[in-house]
């Protein structure tokens, strides 16, 4: 049976993924640069023109394209895990650490990211970064809301999220152990949130908030496809 030719998203992506595999060794010394990219063009062989319609922005693509990567490995690596005994918190903190365990062998080039994206030209890529990996994560963990809960699921995960790595990227400890401790502490925090949530939900005083401001908040919708979520490389 005849091979189905490659698309031109397909040649894309290929290009993509040879760039940052060329792009790493580079960027733990000298960061997420369009030297860095330009390094990478050379060493992979790649077309010029072609990495230019890979990363058209450059260095923020780059950088961007290694963080998607690690999200799209997330995703895979969890959807082949039994999970079924644990309950739903602890999927959630399993999803964090699986997506720092898969970036552990690139530790230093994260570390480079986030000083890349704290610069103010690069601060809202970045939380679009994070909200990525969030929507990820409650993607792998078959999440189906498509009302205001969509975002504020996504806006608390991105939270936690982004603290579990300031702290990862600071922690020695053997198999990162102080790591996962932190994020089921995380994780904790949030449970408590929303059972206060819900508890207010419940109370009179909630129930007259939804019946009254909170009605605006039952027409806001979750984005109806992929291609409206912030931070993808199209």
């Amino acid at each position: 049976m005849a091979q189905k030719p490659k698309s031109e998203q397909d040649h894309l992506s290929e290009t993509r993924e040879k760039l940052i595999v060329a792009a790493l060794p580079h960027v733990v010394f000298d960061g997420w640069s369009d030297a860095v990219l330009n390094q990478a063009i050379t060493d992979s062989a790649v077309d010029a023109d072609l990495a230019k319609l890979a990363f058209p922005r450059g260095a923020l693509d780059l950088a961007l394209g290694f963080h998607f990567r690690g999200d799209a490995a997330m995703t895979r690596a969890f959807a082949a895990l039994d999970l079924d005994k644990m309950r739903y918190s602890e999927k959630v903190a399993k999803a964090i650490s699986l997506r720092l365990e898969l970036a552990a062998q690139d530790k230093d080039a994260v570390r480079r990211g986030m000083t890349f994206f704290a610069l103010p030209i690069h601060a809202a890529e970045g939380a679009r970064a994070v909200w990525h990996t969030s929507d990820a994560i409650w993607n792998a963990l078959g999440d189906t809301s498509t009302d205001v809960n969509w975002y504020t699921k996504r806006m608390t995960l991105s939270a936690v999220y982004s603290s579990c790595v300031l702290f990862w990227l600071g922690d020695e400890s053997a198999g990162h152990d102080d790591t996962e401790a932190f994020i089921a502490r995380r994780i904790e925090n949030v449970m408590q949130f929303e059972k206060a949530k819900a508890g207010f939900r419940k109370s009179s005083l909630g129930k007259a908030f939804a019946n009254g401001p909170g009605r605006f908040f039952a027409n806001i919708k979750a984005p109806h496809t992929p291609d409206d979520l912030p931070g993808s490389l199209k």
